[in-house]
């Protein structure tokens, strides 16, 4: 049995963990977090829930990014109409607790899909208007040990359509979805970075526009590989699979290859995917559920406690060694 499932079960059937909070102990004092990773132990080649209690809450949680150092680590919590990107720091070998980052508090705005370039230098995000159609994709600079202010890319990065999910590589090359303006679908766009101009986005050819939709698409730095969310294709496993295309000399591309079974799953959603700065770990959001029913029947307190846990069909953050995916390149030994 998963281990998040076993636990579910011992806590509806045993009560456990009443007047706490996941997260916290049974004081109510949140845990002291030191190492990397926010301390959690890394993964094998089998993906593990990342954080339990401290990222993945039980809440819809996705889009993870870390500083290239590794001493921030970002991620988008949705709960209820409020949409915001939470942060945490390592101060003095210590993670500090999540919370809501200062430019992401404006209650009538929704905030989602941070990350940090290559460089550290620019902190990118995703932001519109509560309840309105139309995403732009926003950027601040680092200044001294944060972010300066929030503004707009501007044109030709945004546009009247909808632009979501900035990547970047170490030239500056930005990686991004945009809307169709004739349907509902999205395709992956590509903007070079020129003298510290954006030049106009291209539409990236059939190998990565894979399916009939697809979108949040995490470029390597070295523009090496994109992982991107497809949904409509023949081999999918689930509704939306995260497949890999590989990049090669003349910019030519491979054909997708679907991760597997062992990360897109048939009930699931797989929307948001990310690979740690020092590319050994491979984070992705899904909404599997590992809930089984006790023996005995439950009660209306036992299903509190569900959904106050992770891996209740909510969108969680799942982490595996990311080896793998350098294995399924073609030709690979």
């Amino acid at each position: 049995m998963h281990s998040k499932a076993l636990l579910l079960v011992l806590l509806l059937t045993s009560g456990g963990c009443t007047g706490s909070t996941p997260g916290e102990d049974d004081t109510g004092t949140a845990p002291v977090l030191a190492g990397p990773y926010l301390g959690q132990t890394p993964p094998g080649t089998e993906p593990e829930l990342f954080a339990p209690g401290i990222v993945s809450t039980g809440m819809h949680t996705r889009d993870l990014a870390m500083s290239p150092e590794g001493d921030e680590i970002y991620f988008s919590i949705q709960a209820g109409p409020l949409v915001a990107i939470l942060g945490s720091r390592l101060v003095d070998g210590a993670w500090t607790e999540p919370e809501v980052a200062p430019f992401s508090r404006d209650p009538s705005m929704v905030y989602y899909e941070p990350h940090v370039a290559p460089d550290g230098e620019r902190f990118f995000f995703v932001a519109q208007k509560a309840c309105q159609e139309g995403n732009d994709i926003w950027v601040m600079d680092r200044v001294d040990n944060g972010w300066g202010m929030p503004r707009r890319l501007g044109a030709p990065i945004n546009s009247p359509r909808s632009e979501t999910y900035p990547s970047v590589t170490r030239d500056g090359t930005l990686y991004f979805s945009r809307a169709d303006e004739a349907s509902d679908a999205e395709h992956i766009y590509r903007s070079r970075l020129v003298n510290g101009q954006y030049r106009e986005p291209e539409r990236l050819p059939a190998q990565v526009n894979c399916g009939k939709s697809q979108f949040n698409a995490f470029v390597a730095p070295d523009e090496s590989y994109v992982i991107v969310p497809v949904w409509g294709r023949s081999d999918s496993i689930g509704s939306v699979d995260y497949s890999v295309v590989y990049r090669s000399a003349g910019d030519r591309w491979s054909e997708p290859v679907n991760l597997g079974p062992n990360i897109n799953t048939p009930g699931g959603r797989e929307y948001t995917p990310y690979v740690s700065p020092d590319g050994r770990y491979f984070f992705f959001m899904s909404t599997r559920a590992a809930a089984e029913a006790p023996p005995g029947g439950f009660s209306r307190q036992d299903l509190l406690r569900a959904h106050a846990l992770p891996e209740n069909g909510n969108s969680d953050i799942y982490w595996v060694d990311a080896a793998f995916i350098h294995a399924l390149r073609p030709g690979s030994p």
